[in-house]
């Protein structure tokens, strides 16, 4: 911006008003960490906008420089009725100002919060204009890999709006595997191969997300939900969720196909739209693309100039997110998370550093020398002792299962089936002592940033 609109920007602010170009700016809407959104209006339609302010300096403390790039650069391709449109960046030395449709609705988290669960004739509205919104950005190239109620907005006519692209991704950022890798996301919303961190698909995953999204607002509750995150990591891993019956067919057919936990057999966006559910009153959205290209001040990537005010010391503990914390099993000892866990429901789980295969032929040894029988089927074990031919004491009957937290990391999962709880927690006891991690493995202090 030139000296003189910054003088005239002074003035304004002196009488009360402060203008930013075309743009008058009112009250604020919400502010985070790094930016602040006010309300606008355009001096020449009088149309109502939202402005993002962000202080670089402040992006360069957070080193989220590169994510704001992504997000303006995103943004910049997508003309979408179901998008949130940016209409321009305007930016001066030290601010970034993103002009960007003001949907009056709130987010759709508010709206399923203050409501409740919506009808499923409503519900499957938002789910058709998210799945277009969602389906447009594939076919760009885009990746949102962050959807959630929360990131999902509503206009003042009643329609869905998708918005916050700042972790979305492009396709220079997939690898030469044709995989995405950045482990990214909000946990009770991320797919499971996104936890697995080998890889995965961004359209697939993507689709996990927009399947989590209709649970809630079908239900009113989120289908993976648990105070321990690695134990709601395990539920997400597994699909383990309750669908309730008294939704309709159609619409549990079309979430259990969504959250298939296999994302090679889970359904695609084309298998969506051509279902006989999400078709019901469906009315396919026109994407505007041929609309004016978006303004963006070149100042708005200039970071050079900018200086660091060093509030944060450079020896400060380093802060992980809550996916990279479980990534990081190769030295910290997470059996804490997992042991004592739902015991009242006759489940005990332990972490190992054994392989699967490993845990399952070593669980089957065990278990034969106490005298159970044993049965093995898609690495799945049930092991069984009836003495005398019932059920009586000593007699007991388990199931067990493991899962890959990561390449160096497993959770063996024991479930009871029936039998004495004493002999039980005895084989419960010695499997975890021959086969979990020892305790006090854990090394290196970090800070967890939830």
């Amino acid at each position: 911006m030139s000296g003189g609109k910054r003088r005239t920007a002074e003035e304004e602010r002196k009488k009360g008003v402060l203008k930013l170009g075309n743009y008058e700016l009112g009250r604020t809407l919400g502010e985070g960490n790094f930016a602040k959104v006010k309300l606008a209006k355009n001096l020449h339609s009088s149309l109502p906008f939202a402005v993002k302010i962000l202080h670089k300096s402040k992006l360069i403390q957070l080193n989220i420089t590169d994510q704001i790039k992504r997000e303006i650069s995103t943004l910049k391709l997508l003309k979408h009725p179901n998008v949130i449109r940016l209409h321009e960046v305007l930016a001066s030395k030290t601010k970034i100002y993103m002009v960007l449709e003001y949907a009056t609705g709130g987010e759709l988290f508010e709206k399923i919060a203050s409501k409740g669960k919506l009808s499923e004739a409503e519900g499957r509205k938002f789910f058709q204009q998210l799945i277009d919104g969602v389906g447009y950005c594939h076919d760009k190239g885009v990746f949102h890999r962050d959807l959630k109620l929360e990131n999902v907005l509503i206009d003042a006519n009643g329609n869905i709006k998708i918005s916050d692209f700042g972790l979305s991704a492009l396709p220079r950022h997939i690898r030469e595997d044709g995989l995405l890798h950045t482990t990214c996301g909000s946990p009770n919303y991320v797919a499971p191969e996104i936890l697995a961190n080998r890889g995965y698909n961004g359209a697939a995953s993507d689709i996990w997300s927009c399947g989590v999204i209709l649970y809630v607002i079908l239900t009113g509750y989120l289908p993976f939900d648990d105070r321990n995150l690695a134990v709601l990591y395990l539920k997400v891993c597994k699909g383990d969720t309750q669908i309730p019956r008294w939704l309709s067919s159609g619409a549990r057919k079309m979430i259990r196909r969504i959250l298939d936990p296999n994302p090679d057999t889970r359904i695609t966006i084309a298998e969506i739209k051509n279902d006989e559910w999400f078709k019901q009153d469906y009315t396919p959205a026109v994407p505007d693309d041929e609309e004016e290209d978006t303004y963006i001040d070149d100042e708005a990537f200039s970071m050079s100039e900018v200086a660091y005010d060093g509030s944060t010391s450079p020896e400060s503990p380093t802060l992980i997110n809550a996916f990279q914390l479980i990534g990081m099993s190769s030295f910290l000892d997470l059996s804490g998370f997992f042991e004592e866990e739902d015991v009242s429901e006759r489940k005990i789980r332990f972490t190992s550093n054994h392989s699967a295969k490993d845990l399952l032929a070593r669980i089957q040894d065990i278990t034969t020398e106490m005298g159970f029988r044993v049965q093995m089927k898609n690495r799945r074990l049930k092991a069984t002792r009836d003495l005398r031919g019932q059920k009586c004491i000593g007699s007991l009957s388990i199931a067990a299962e493991v899962f890959e937290i990561s390449p160096s990391l497993y959770v063996v999962e024991l479930r009871k089936s029936y039998g004495d709880s004493t002999v039980y927690r005895q084989l419960c006891t010695k499997l975890s002592r021959d086969l979990g991690v020892p305790r006090g493995q854990g090394e290196g202090l970090v800070s967890i940033e939830a």
